[in-house]
């Protein structure tokens, strides 16, 4: 067996909803440097920040004890009065108490002035773009469900722009994630485009219902939950479009597992009229489901059957 290399590392990655573990990924810390700092929580991202400052004062106080008296009306004396000379500087404070009185005392002081302007322009830039990242709120219901809708087999599901105002151009895409099992006994996670009936929207601000057809060429043809169970389904939702508020492009994504799929089921409609006939959206209903009557799909079906069955005698 192959030994691994030590300077790799073992990480921990979320696809699809399933977790795997990646082995012998080289670290790549101070390249991605600007990826851990957007992608890390507020609280950590300031500790870090706060821990990083602090090592810079404790290393330029360092070296200014290292020179003789650089410093002039050190208060405190000694190493902490150097610390927060080192603050003052470092920030570019400059009180005009304390001041470098010797060469080398400048020539720290320079360097540090340096780091500390550059330091600041870094994480002035980093909090401005955490700041003004564009984040979609989009609400996505929990369960997708499969119903007839106007005479067809669909799958739905059912998303909201809860801030209300317009993404312009919105576009969706949905696709199936599922496992699969190769002649050679081989597994393998194959990605299916699912089409939608209806796969942009020129003005999302409420709410919109997404349909798939599900007829011979659809994955979900004639399958049940056990099938999804097997084969350890999941839907990926992706939804992209500008925002008119910021004139930026917005992004957002849901991934569905299969034990949240609610076959011949359909949503409880949210919109309803008033007596002066103005529409009201009801978002406690979002989420609500009820399960379609069977005798309905049936009845569907025997006036298909008998449809056909006149077509034949004419």
């Amino acid at each position: 067996m192959k030994k691994r290399d030590p300077r790799t590392v073992t990480q921990k990655v979320e696809v699809g909803g399933r977790e795997f573990i990646a082995h012998g990924v080289s670290p790549q810390f101070w390249q991605d440097l600007y990826h851990y700092a957007m992608t890390s929580s507020w609280p950590t991202f300031f500790a870090a920040f706060a821990a990083l400052f602090a090592l810079l004062n404790f290393i330029f106080a360092a070296l200014y004890c290292l020179g003789d008296n650089s410093i002039a009306n050190l208060f405190p004396t000694g190493f902490w009065g150097a610390f927060f000379f080192s603050v003052e500087t470092l920030a570019t404070v400059g009180y005009g108490d304390m001041h470098p009185q010797t060469l080398y005392g400048h020539i720290i002081s320079t360097t540090e002035i340096f780091v500390g302007m550059s330091g600041i322009a870094m994480v002035t830039g980093v909090m401005f773009a955490r700041f003004s990242r564009p984040k979609a709120k989009i609400l996505f219901t929990k369960h997708p469900v499969t119903y007839q809708h106007n005479g067809e087999h669909v799958l739905s599901i059912r998303i909201a722009n809860a801030r209300m105002n317009i993404i312009a151009e919105a576009s969706a895409k949905l696709r199936l994630l599922q496992v699969e099992t190769t002649k050679q006994n081989t597994k393998f996670a194959r990605l299916i485009d699912l089409p939608l009936k209806r796969d942009q929207h020129p003005m999302f601000n409420l709410g919109w219902n997404l349909f798939h057809v599900i007829d011979e060429n659809s994955p979900f043809y004639k399958k049940s939950a056990k099938d999804f169970e097997h084969v350890q389904a999941r839907l990926i939702l992706s939804i992209e479009g500008v925002d008119e508020t910021t004139s930026q492009s917005m992004r957002a994504r849901h991934i569905y597992l299969w034990d949240t799929f609610r076959l011949n089921h359909r949503y409880i409609d949210i919109s309803s009229f008033d007596e002066n006939n103005m529409n009201h959206m009801d978002y406690n209903l979002f989420d609500d489901i009820e399960e379609e009557l069977s005798q309905e799909i049936d009845d569907q079906e025997f006036n298909l059957n008998d449809a056909s069955k006149r077509d034949i005698k004419q």
